[in-house]
């Protein structure tokens, strides 16, 4: 089994930044992919960004591009998710996920809690 923890969310001004983290424990030699997911109040949760643990490949939503980086220091089991210029849109829970296979938007295994992000206008 694999924990993930999410932190780092919380309320930010429209054209601010914010960065997630993504602590994992337990089984992490078992992870190959993490990525970040969001849900916002009734809408389906989305495929937000992804990175491979080896090599570092990543991939993003196109509503992300530009904005958004992913990263992971596998030393410290910990991914990342740098938010910039934040949109009132973005507003929504934040979800990290993690696998063992190589996948993009999925299917994983393991889910975080999820940390909620505002952005006000």
């Amino acid at each position: 089994q694999v924990q993930l923890v999410e932190s780092g969310g919380g309320l930010v001004q429209a054209g601010g930044s914010l960065r997630l983290s993504c602590a994992a424990s337990g089984r992490t030699f078992s992870v190959d992919a993490m990525g970040w997911f969001r849900q916002a109040p009734g809408k389906e949760r989305e495929f937000v960004a992804a990175i491979w643990r080896n090599d570092g490949y990543t991939y993003y939503a196109e509503f992300v591009k530009g904005r958004f980086t992913i990263s992971r220091d596998n030393a410290k089991n910990t991914m990342y998710l740098q938010m910039n210029s934040l949109k009132p849109e973005d507003t929504a829970v934040y979800y990290c996920a993690a696998g063992p296979r190589r996948v993009v938007t999925g299917p994983y295994d393991y889910w975080g809690q999820g940390t909620q992000i505002t952005v006000s206008s």
